[in-house]
């Protein structure tokens, strides 16, 4: 039976010195000055080892502290040039105690906390933009929308500059709008990725409108509801600039819209009350559009740049609506009118900015725009005509909180606050996207 001995290079220097010392002792008599010598030559290599042990601990503190800090600069540092590689402790070496200080201790430590970090980075870059390195990406949204405008309306005239003589009404419109979207993310290469979308409405609308019956006090109110697919889009995300530098990730978006809902022309509608003329004073919908009717197609940029602990992002573009043909334009249930229709264009931009509190927590704030510019319809061999108040100025300030379950799934949830007579109330968002 052999064993083997495996010996650092101090203790084969401690072997060849007491070797020698021995050989010595053959030839001549040992003095009390040799025993004196070789008692201080192994104090010195005790001391050597010592120090260095102490050495290559300190060696792999300062690694672990090197590690943890560009973890701590969510994965975006590049590797310091001299940094020392881990150096592993002799044998009879303790292991290093833990620093006490929130360094990583070891250097598994050190890179799932850099994984860690960037995890909510990129949770917060699949919300503001795309994310190319998620193969693919199935997400479920759901959102709840509430829309409440109110108009009045005079019809007569001044008498005596300071008398109103004729009918005074009060126009009401109260709008519940809830969207569950199926969407898909699939990053074909690292700098392109697809995305279809594939929204669900349901919507209930209440109708109010004074003066009923020729009475300013009186109220008539009706309400309708509508339910069916949305219109699906389809986008694709391609990569233009990486992050380096003070240069954000620059991200190109083209996308089409198809008419997949329920257009808001030809729409059956009810009559609720007529005037003595047979004129109609007050008609609702059967039912609610789920769409707007038209081909749209879109093309956008956005960027986004990290500045520890911030992440700076801002996006805008434009919508353009295409032209398209309907069977009936008229709103007026006794009459049939075919057309043409073509929705204004419509420019968007927005700005915001996310904090990543921890591997798992974030929270954006961010503020967005949509101009549109008037609708134009054209009846069966009439001309252009453009529809007034068919303008648009949609701002929103958005607040939301992303949440990391698991390695797979996050939660998000967002909270649109409406800053103008065109957007809505208020909007509450929760989508979930689950990495496949």
């Amino acid at each position: 039976m052999h064993t083997s001995i495996r010996m650092t290079p101090l203790a084969l220097a401690a072997l060849a010195l007491m070797m020698s010392s021995a050989a010595g002792a053959q030839t001549a008599p040992a003095t009390p000055q040799d025993d004196a010598d070789v008692k201080a030559l192994i104090q010195q290599l005790e001391q050597l080892k010592t120090n260095y042990a102490q050495e290559v601990r300190r060696l792999r503190e300062l690694d672990m502290q090197v590690q943890a800090m560009q973890a701590r600069l969510n994965g975006k540092a590049a590797p310091i040039a001299g940094a020392a590689a881990p150096v592993p402790l002799p044998p009879t070496s303790a292991a290093a105690p833990p620093t006490g200080d929130g360094y990583a201790s070891s250097a598994a430590e050190a890179q799932q906390a850099k994984e860690a970090s960037r995890r909510s980075v990129d949770d917060v870059k699949q919300q503001t933009s795309t994310l190319f390195t998620r193969r693919f990406t199935l997400e479920n949204s759901l959102s709840y929308a509430r829309y409440d405008r109110k108009q009045l309306t005079l019809n007569g005239f001044l008498a005596l500059d300071a008398i109103f003589l004729g009918n005074i009404a009060i126009e009401n419109v109260e709008s519940d709008t809830l969207t569950y979207n199926l969407a898909a993310r699939w990053g074909v290469t690292p700098r392109l990725a697809l995305n279809l979308d594939v929204p669900y409405l349901a919507r209930k609308t209440v109708f109010q409108k004074g003066g009923a019956g020729g009475s300013a006090a009186a109220i008539a109110q009706e309400e309708t509801t509508g339910n069916g697919i949305g219109d699906v889009s389809l986008s694709a995300n391609y990569k233009l600039f990486s992050e380096h530098g003070r240069w954000p990730e620059t991200v190109l978006t083209v996308g089409a819209t198809a008419p997949t809902g329920r257009e808001p022309y030809g729409l059956s509608w009810k009559v609720l009350e007529r005037d003595d003329d047979d004129f109609i004073r007050f008609a609702v919908p059967e039912q609610q559009p789920t769409g707007n009717g038209v081909w749209q197609a879109n093309v956008g940029l956005s960027a986004v740049k990290t500045a520890d602990p911030a992440i700076l992002f801002a996006n805008l573009g434009y919508i353009h609506s295409f032209e398209n043909s309907f069977d009936d334009l008229d709103a007026n249930p006794d009459t049939v009118n075919p057309g043409d229709v073509k929705l204004g264009g419509s420019y968007y931009f927005g700005a915001g900015v996310a904090f990543a509190f921890n591997e798992r927590t974030s929270l954006s704030i961010s503020f967005s725009d949509k101009l549109s510019a008037r609708a134009s319809t054209r009846f069966k061999g009439g001309q252009w005509v453009k529809i007034v108040g068919s303008d648009a100025n949609a701002a929103t300030l958005n607040l939301g909180i992303t949440y990391a379950l698991n390695q797979n799934t996050t939660i998000v949830s967002l909270l649109g606050i409406g800053l103008t007579p065109d957007s809505p109330d208020f909007t509450l968002a929760f989508q979930v996207p689950y990495i496949l």
